[in-house]
């Protein structure tokens, strides 16, 4: 992709007001069956990693329930492409830091879908900090609601209605062993993610239910120019050894082995989609 340019929005960020705009692999992923039939939960599907995973899961077969905030243009965009590749798409919005949000998502697909197969925790809160002093109470607290508390509810609800070749990936980061420092609350969380993901996964095993997550580098998302200063948004992923930041249709491939049932001997692993730099 080309340089990316100094640009800011205002959280959540929207997909319309990216430049250049992210490629979702709407035009260029080609299902194969892998997922057919299969009942799927996707938070923030509406936009960035989110889109790509449910488009790709449509194209695979499966049905899928997106989860996201208030983003509703985003979300109906996601929708139609779930749709156009035959599938069900079934919108949920809502703050995920509430309980009662968390307890709808699988309530929904549950009633809509028949049941739930796989689940993808990928929402995620972020903020940029110069100082831990800048970090206040509210938003330390709302990191932990929305990127660790939400996928505890959400894997603990979903629990409920899965069964052997049951899938859950949650979303972790190259940050969560390589923390910016201007990233504290966020990195502590996506360290959370990949922890609680292993541990899951070795609980969950011999129930045939198989927990892994995904870390992905600098992704070419709306979270970068909502979340990022603009001077750090300029140039953004060029650090990389490949030299460019990662587009959500690149992640996508992952999420999809990882739902599918040729993933069934992957158990608590942790994926890195990150350009080449390296993982510890």
């Amino acid at each position: 992709m080309t340089r990316t340019p100094e640009q800011q929005q205002e959280p959540p960020g929207r997909e319309a007001q990216m430049q250049p705009a992210a490629d979702h692999g709407e035009r260029s992923y080609v299902g194969h069956g892998r997922l057919e039939g299969k009942k799927t939960v996707v938070t923030g599907g509406d936009s960035g990693i989110g889109r790509a995973v449910a488009i790709a899961f449509a194209r695979e077969g499966a049905d899928v329930v997106v989860s996201y905030l208030d983003e509703h243009d985003d979300a109906q965009e996601t929708a139609r492409w779930v749709e156009d590749a035959g599938r069900t798409a079934v919108l949920v919005p809502g703050d995920l830091a509430e309980a009662t949000v968390c307890e709808r998502i699988i309530d929904t697909a549950v009633e809509k879908l028949g049941g739930i197969d796989v689940l993808v925790n990928n929402a995620a809160y972020q903020r940029t900090y110069e100082r831990l002093e800048d970090v206040s109470e509210e938003e330390w607290q709302r990191h932990l609601d929305i990127n660790l508390t939400a996928m505890f509810r959400l894997c603990k609800l979903a629990l409920a209605h899965m069964g052997p070749g049951g899938s859950i990936i949650n979303t972790s980061s190259v940050n969560s062993d390589q923390p910016k420092p201007t990233l504290i609350p966020y990195s502590v969380t996506k360290a959370g993610i990949a922890n609680f993901s292993a541990s899951l996964g070795s609980q969950l095993a011999a129930r045939g239910i198989r927990v892994n997550s995904v870390a992905p580098g600098p992704i070419w998302t709306p979270l970068i120019p909502s979340t990022m200063p603009p001077d750090q948004v300029e140039g953004f992923g060029k650090a990389t050894p490949i030299g460019r930041p990662g587009q959500p249709a690149e992640l996508a491939p992952v999420f999809v082995l990882l739902a599918s049932d040729e993933a069934s001997y992957v158990i608590g692993a942790r994926i890195a989609v990150t350009g080449g730099t390296p993982i510890l």
